[in-house]
C-alpha cells in the first residue's frame, strides 16, 4: 500500500482547500508542497497535461511522496486558444514578472474589443496529474473543461483570475458571481478532481 499522504504541487491556498474538501471522505491526507520547501518547477511544457506532469514529478522528487499537480487556464477560440498555458502570465512584463489578474483581464478585453458574443466563446481547462513517485511511467491524468463566454465588462467580485469575465449562460452570471460551493462543484477543477478520485479509487490507491 502506498504512503497514506499525498503532496499537492501547488502553493495556491484556494486550490488546496478544494483538494481538502474532496479528499475528506477518503483515507488519504494531503499537504501542500510548501510544507516540504519544494522549489517551484520549471513549467516548460507546451500543454496543460505536460506542465501538470512536470509539477507532479518535481514534487514527488523533492518529497518522496505521491504527488498531485494541477495545470489550468483559459482558452479563447477567437485567439486560437490563447492565453492557454500562459493564462497566469498573459501580461507579464519585459522582465518576465507576472502582473496582476486585472492586467491579464485588461489585455484579454483589449484583444477581443469589438467582437460580438458569437465570437467570444471560451473554456477553462484543468489537467490533473497523479504520480506514485518521480519515475512513475504511467501517471494518472484527468482533464476537464468548462465552457462559457467572455464578457465585455467584468462582473462579480468572487473567485480569481478570469472569473469576472467568464460568463455562464446556463446560470445567467459570471463565474465570479457564483456561490463558492456551486463553483467548486461545476468548475473545470471540480470536475477534474472528481474524475481523479474515481480513477484513484478504481486503481485501489484510495478507499
Amino acid at each position: 500500500m502506498i504512503h497514506p499522504e499525498f503532496v499537492i504541487a501547488s502553493g495556491n491556498v484556494g486550490k488546496l482547500k478544494e483538494f481538502q474538501q474532496l479528499f475528506s471522505a477518503t483515507d488519504i491526507s494531503i499537504c501542500p508542497q510548501s510544507q516540504y520547501d519544494v522549489p517551484e518547477a520549471i513549467e516548460d511544457g507546451l500543454s496543460f497535461i505536460e506542465n501538470a506532469i512536470i509539477k507532479a514529478r518535481n514534487a514527488a522528487h523533492h518529497t518522496g511522496l505521491p504527488a498531485i499537480a494541477d495545470d489550468s487556464g483559459l482558452e479563447v477560440d477567437a485567439l486560437n486558444g490563447a492565453p492557454g498555458i500562459y493564462s497566469a502570465r498573459f501580461n507579464e512584463d519585459d522582465n518576465g514578472v507576472r502582473t496582476s489578474d486585472e492586467a491579464n483581464n485588461e489585455k484579454l478585453l483589449s484583444l477581443l474589443e469589438g467582437k460580438p458574443e458569437a465570437e467570444r466563446s471560451a473554456r477553462f481547462v484543468c489537467a490533473l496529474a497523479f504520480m506514485r513517485h518521480e519515475k512513475d511511467p504511467s501517471p494518472v491524468v484527468c482533464v476537464a473543461r468548462w465552457d462559457g463566454i467572455i464578457l465585455a465588462v467584468p462582473q462579480g467580485s468572487s473567485g480569481f483570475g478570469y472569473d469576472p469575465l467568464f460568463y455562464l449562460p446556463e446560470y445567467g452570471c459570471a463565474s465570479a458571481e457564483l456561490d463558492r460551493d456551486v463553483k467548486n462543484r461545476i468548475s473545470h477543477r471540480g470536475q477534474a478532481l472528481k474524475l481523479l478520485l474515481a480513477q484513484l479509487n478504481s486503481l485501489g490507491l484510495i478507499s
